[in-house]
Parts: C-alpha cells; structure tokens; sequence
C-alpha cells in the first residue's frame, strides 16, 4: 500500500500503527477530529460524510482506528461506531479505495442490550455491507504504555480507598499488547488474501480481572483491600467517573467485563500472520 489513511491515528492504538506503516515505507495520512501540526495530519470525522471523503481522496487503503468509550453530547456510539463506520465505509468504496481495515473488538455483537457491545456488532454489519472485502479486527483488551488497562488501575489505586472488584473479579481477558496489533494490521494491508476476513487478535494468556489487579499491585508496591462490586453498583461509580476530564473506568468498559474477553479460536488470529503476542509478565513492569 503506497498510501495509508488513518482514521484515529492520534489515538492509543492509531499512533502506534502510524509509525509501524511509516517505518514500513508507506505514506501516511493522519485522519483526526484535532490533527496535530504535521504535515500529514488532515481534519476529519467519521460523522462527517464532506471531511471523511476528502481525507480518503488518493488513498490505496484506509483503517478505521476511531474508538469512543464515553458518549458526550453529539459524540454517542451509535454516531462514532455505527453510522460513522458506515460513511466511511460508503467513501472508501466510492472512492476506489483498494483495502479497508476495520478495528472493532473482541465481543463486538449486534444483537447485545449494551450500547457499546452492541454498536460494534452493527458497525461491523454496517462496514461489511458497504465494502464487503473490508478486513476486520477484533483485539482483545491492549495494554501498553498508557493504556486504559494498568494505567487505568494505577489511576484507581491513586485515588481510592478499596480496589472495586467489578463482578467479583471473575472476568476472564487474554490482554494484549497494543504494538502486536499494529503489527498485525501492517501485515494485513500486505497481503491481499486477508481482504474479507475477521481477525481475533489476542494475548498467548488467560487471566481474571482479579489477577491483573493484584498484578498491578504488586508492581506499584501498593496494598489495596480488594472489595467485590456488583455490576449495577459498578455502572454507577462508571457513571460518576464519566464526569472526569479522563475517567479511569467507563460504563462501556463495565458492560465489556460482564462476560469473559476470549477468542473464540474458529477466527484466524496472530498465528496466521505469523506474530508471536508478547505476555503481559513481560512488558507491563516496564512502564507501571
């Protein structure tokens, strides 16, 4: 691909995949509702038919990287994650775009009675009856300098008393890191036989949310008693966090907690491209 559109490239997953392309040779255009200086930085929004088209003209291929965990104002999922994906979707078709890349999650389900949950599903629904050989990408929760995963449970270990163990802890995720994901994206705009298949993109172990929280307590040298919370009661503190500039747990990420985070293991995954995902053990201590 000569040249690579990316839709929430200044985002925790789009920057990095940004420099992997950049590092690979292509040319890259930045696609963000509040582009930075550089030159390859346009202003675009996937609410916006007018922007989205414009950022896409020239472009051999383009990833939609957008992701919105908090609903504010005009900004909801159905907006971002459902007609958004959909418009640029219809662009990238209409403008003969060659590849598309659609970055949605593990759990992603139209059918579910969670707004989050449930607007990924249908955004993939949406993008797959608009550019039918769009390749999408379901990774699991990532971790990474940063993230919302360890850097969120810092945050929470900061400022409150107790630990909450939403659901009991029981949870079960398979993190992964956020730099083997933008590998595998890279990979999958090289090679054409990827173009209309769903990737499952998940870290080499499972884990309860009870385990990564005492993980991360450990690495911090912190003791926090660990207090089991209900789901509603969990959605309510999310709620009341949603009122921060940087909330450190959402309600989008309660309702991805309320069933297990795992690869289904029927979808093709970091094995057919040939990465091997790196263990949370390995990295993780390097920047909590």
């Amino acid at each position: 691909m000569t040249t690579v559109c990316v839709f929430g490239g200044t985002g925790f997953l789009g920057r990095r995949l940004v420099q992997r392309l950049a590092a690979d040779g292509a040319t890259l255009r930045v696609a963000a509702r509040s582009p930075s200086s550089d030159a390859s930085s346009v202003r675009a929004d996937v609410r916006d038919r007018q922007s989205v088209a414009a950022a896409l003209a020239g472009a051999d291929a383009v990833v939609n990287a957008v992701s919105a965990y908090v609903e504010k104002r005009d900004v909801t999922f159905e907006s971002v994650h459902v007609h958004g994906a959909r418009t640029l979707a219809e662009e990238a078709a209409r403008a003969g775009v060659a590849r598309l890349v659609l970055v949605s999650g593990i759990g992603a389900d139209a059918q579910s009675r969670f707004p989050y949950i449930r607007a990924r599903g249908r955004g993939e629904l949406a993008v797959r009856e608009a550019f039918p050989d769009a390749t999408i990408v379901r990774p699991s929760a990532m971790f990474g300098p940063g993230d919302a995963l360890f850097a969120g449970l810092a945050d929470l270990v900061r400022i409150l008393p107790a630990i909450p163990l939403i659901g009991g802890g029981r949870t079960r995720l398979q993190p992964v890191y956020v730099e083997d994901v933008a590998d595998a994206i890279a990979r999958i705009l090289a090679r054409p036989d990827t173009a209309g298949q769903t990737f499952e993109l998940a870290g080499p172990y499972t884990y309860t949310l009870r385990e990564l929280i005492g993980f991360a307590l450990r690495l911090i040298h912190k003791r926090r008693p660990l207090v089991p919370l209900p789901f509603a009661l969990a959605e309510l503190q999310a709620r009341f966090f949603e009122l921060l500039p940087n909330p450190p747990l959402t309600t989008a990420q309660v309702d991805l907690l309320r069933s297990d985070n795992l690869a289904s293991g029927t979808l093709p995954g970091f094995r057919d491209l040939g990465i091997t995902p790196k263990a949370v053990e390995d990295l993780v201590p390097t920047y909590i």
